[in-house]
């Protein structure tokens, strides 16, 4: 299974594409899609596509967070 790596950034919307691909392709009993780059993708089973949409969940969940407006420092003299 090929894994997108967490530290490249991916556009929120080419995400939710990937991850309606991946939802659409469960439903229908299929294991195994083309990517946009033309490379094919194949599922083992029902559950390892779960985790691949699971994982598409979570980066869409980190692509939407706002960033935190406060930080706060707590700093001392070491003493």
């Amino acid at each position: 299974m090929r894994l997108l790596q967490p530290h490249i950034p991916i556009e929120r919307e080419r995400l939710l594409r990937w991850r309606d691909e991946l939802v659409e392709a469960r439903l229908s009993g299929v294991r195994e899609i083309q990517d946009q780059n033309g490379e094919r993708i194949r599922y083992a089973s029902d559950a390892e596509m779960a985790r691949a949409i699971a994982a598409a969940d979570r980066m869409i969940a980190d692509a939407t967070r706002r960033p935190a407006s406060t930080i706060r420092f707590a700093t001392s003299k070491g003493l």
